[in-house]
Parts: C-alpha cells; sequence; structure tokens
C-alpha cells in the first residue's frame, strides 16, 4: 500500500546533470559520469526549483550503446551482424539506447519506483531497442519487472572448473560470497590437498595477466571470489512503436543515394 501511496506522490521528469550528481554517490559503480544520451529523473509533484526539501528521489541515465556484445546479437538474432563496420556502428547507434544508471535515493527503495523508473521512460527514447548491462541482475531484477528480457551469459568453463575443485576439498558454492570464510579454508588445507587447490587456482588466474603472479592471501581470494561469482546479464526490450528493419532499409537507401551522387 506504501507503494501506491508514493507512486501517486511523484512524477517523471526530464532531468539533468544535477539530478544525477545528486544521487551519484549511491551507485555501486564509480559516481563520474561520462557522455550521456537523456536523463531522466523522479521528483515530487508540485517540485518547484530552488524550494527546499527533497529535489530528486531517483535518476536514470540513458548512454550511446557500446559497438559490440554478443549477448546482443543473440538476443537481436544477429540483426546488426553481416556489415562492414562503418554501417553495422551507424546501425547500432541508429537504433539502440542503453540504460548506464538506475538510482534511487535509499529512503524510497523498494517502493517499485526503479521499475517504474525504466518502463515509463524507454519509450521516450523514440528507438527500437534499448538494453542493459547489471552485475546486480540476477539478485535486483526490476529491469524484468519493467518490461526487459534477461539474458545471461555462461559462465566460462574456467570458473566452473575451480568452483568444483574449491567442492572437492569442503569450499560449497554458497560459501563463495565470504571471503574471509573461504581465505580461511584455504589457509587450513594440508599436504596434497593444498596442493592440488593452489595449482587449480595458479591454473585460474593464468586468464587473468598481471594478477596471475598475486600472492596467497586474503586480497587474491577476494579477487579470485569476484570473478567466480560476477556475472552481468543482458537486458533487453522492443520498442513495439519503432522498427529495426525500417532503420535498416533507411540506412541501406542512404548508402545507395551516396554512391551514386
Amino acid at each position: 500500500m506504501k507503494s501506491c501511496s508514493i507512486s501517486k506522490k511523484v512524477q517523471i521528469v526530464l532531468g539533468c546533470l544535477d539530478d544525477y550528481r545528486e544521487l551519484g554517490h549511491y551507485h555501486y559503480r564509480d559516481s563520474r559520469l561520462g557522455p550521456y544520451a537523456a536523463i531522466f529523473a523522479i521528483k515530487p509533484k508540485g517540485y518547484v526549483a530552488g524550494c527546499s526539501g527533497i529535489k530528486t528521489i531517483g535518476v536514470i541515465v540513458y548512454t550511446m550503446p557500446s559497438p559490440g556484445l554478443e549477448l546482443r546479437n543473440i538476443a537481436t538474432a544477429n540483426c546488426f551482424t553481416g556489415f562492414d563496420r562503418v554501417t553495422r556502428l551507424a546501425l547500432i547507434n541508429k537504433n539502440i539506447r542503453c540504460i548506464g544508471r538506475v538510482i534511487i535515493e535509499p529512503r524510497f527503495r523498494g517502493l517499485g519506483l526503479a521499475s517504474r523508473l525504466v518502463r515509463d521512460t524507454m519509450p521516450e527514447m523514440g528507438v527500437p531497442v534499448i538494453e542493459a548491462m547489471a552485475v546486480m541482475g540476477l539478485v535486483n531484477p526490476f529491469f524484468e519487472k519493467a518490461g526487459m528480457t534477461a539474458f545471461s551469459a555462461k559462465m566460462p568453463a574456467r570458473c566452473v572448473q575451480l568452483i568444483e575443485a574449491l567442492s572437492l576439498v569442503g569450499i560449497e558454492k554458497q560459501q563463495l560470497i565470504d571471503p574471509k570464510k573461504v581465505q580461511l579454508k584455504l589457509e587450513q588445507l594440508q599436504g596434497e590437498e593444498g596442493e592440488f587447490i593452489e595449482h587449480q587456482i595458479q591454473r585460474f588466474l593464468q586468464s587473468y595477466g598481471k594478477r596471475r603472479d598475486m600472492p596467497a592471501g586474503l586480497e587474491r581470494t577476494r579477487y579470485i571470489l569476484s570473478k567466480l561469482t560476477e556475472r552481468p546479464v543482458y537486458y533487453i526490450w522492443f520498442n513495439p512503436e519503432v522498427s529495426i528493419l525500417d532503420s535498416r532499409y533507411s540506412l541501406s537507401k542512404e548508402k545507395e543515394y551516396d554512391k551514386f551522387h
């Protein structure tokens, strides 16, 4: 009932960089913001600039898309592949916008405002596709509640192998969220078990450049567990009002025109 009450007292408006700066420090990523395509904000109804009290309750930032994402190709059935690089980038930039940040002021979380902010602003971008990448997506699936479809990357074989190796020495998957407990168990391993898991860890780290020579200890364990548990989820929403095919046709006509003029 509380969420219903709050929902009636707020509005979503076109925002600005100041709205993001007001809430940016609450985001788990670096609060600094690069180039963006649009910002929308949740504000109390009747809010007037310059007045005291709560100014911005939530904010969403849209950015330009990354040029290459494998899960995008899967989600769009390779709609943006098969072109030369310049054409492919033009199609991606014309058809896609990416949700770069969604932040709700802590006192207003858990009320469905994040989903509403995503759901109500996606159509405003006027493009066929909206996408997002979220490390915490599996834990807090508000993108799905807003109507987006999730695509999860398969866990790399090296991660599967190390998780299985840790299980063999008594460190189970559900324990991997606690680096200190995992480190304590690693330190208690002796003889063949200790040598076995150290060999598995060394092999796992070979894929991580300078990290391959990290000395044993809590810092190394934290890094390893971050790689074992960090599985970004790709989200996509197709705008029913705007067709990708129309954009592809339009772009091909533009290229054909340029070729003969």
